[in-house]
C-alpha cells in the first residue's frame, strides 16, 4: 500500500476520531492506532475498493474494542465538581447545567447512535457506506440515525431528563 493513499484520509480520520472520543489526545491516539493497524493489515484491503470506508471500519472496530475494555463509570459527578474548562463553550448568560454544548451532547448519545450520526453528517457517507463500515443493515443505520437526531435535539434544547446509570434504551 502506498502511504500517500493513507495521508489523504488523515484529516477525515482525525475529525471522526475527535467526534467519537470527545478528546483531542484520545482522538490522536485512535488515529495513530488506526494508521498502524491499516499499515500492518494492508493485505486485507482490496485494491479498487473504497479505502476511506475501509479505514473508517478499522477505526470503528478499534474504538469499539477500546470502549469494551473501558471500565464502567463508578459515579456520577455533579456539575459543581466538573472542571471549569469542561464547561467552556456554553453560553455565559445561561446556567452551566443547562447550557450543554454540542460536543457534550454528542458524547451523551449511545456509541452506536453517535457513530452513525457522525459518519452520515460529519463524514458525508451514504447509508450504504455507513452500513458497510459498521457491519450493520441499512435499516439499522436509518433507525439509529433517526434516534440519534431526535435525542441530540432533546439534549441541545435542554429538555432531556438526566440519564440514569444502568438503564439502556433498546437499539
Amino acid at each position: 500500500m502506498d502511504a500517500r493513499l493513507l495521508v489523504d484520509h488523515i484529516p477525515s480520520l482525525r475529525r471522526y476520531a475527535r467526534a467519537l472520543t470527545g478528546n483531542a489526545w484520545a482522538a490522536d491516539d485512535l488515529v495513530q492506532d488506526t494508521l498502524e493497524r491499516a499499515c500492518s493489515k494492508w493485505r486485507l484491503w482490496r485494491v479498487g475498493s473504497d479505502l476511506r470506508a475501509w479505514l473508517f471500519t478499522v477505526m470503528h472496530n478499534l474504538f469499539a474494542s477500546q470502549v469494551r475494555r473501558r471500565p464502567p463509570p463508578h459515579a456520577v459527578v455533579p456539575l459543581d465538581d466538573v472542571a471549569p474548562e469542561l464547561l467552556q463553550g456554553t453560553d455565559p448568560g445561561r446556567d452551566p447545567g443547562l447550557g450543554l454544548d454540542l460536543q457534550r451532547c454528542l458524547m451523551q448519545l449511545p456509541e452506536e447512535q453517535r457513530a452513525v450520526l457522525l459518519l452520515v453528517t460529519l463524514e458525508d457517507l451514504s447509508y450504504a457506506e455507513v452500513a458497510k463500515v459498521l457491519g450493520i443493515p441499512i435499516g439499522t443505520v436509518m433507525s439509529r440515525l433517526s434516534r440519534a437526531r431526535h435525542r441530540l435535539q432533546e439534549l441541545m434544547d435542554g429538555a432531556a431528563a438526566p440519564s440514569r446509570p444502568g438503564l439502556r434504551r433498546l437499539k
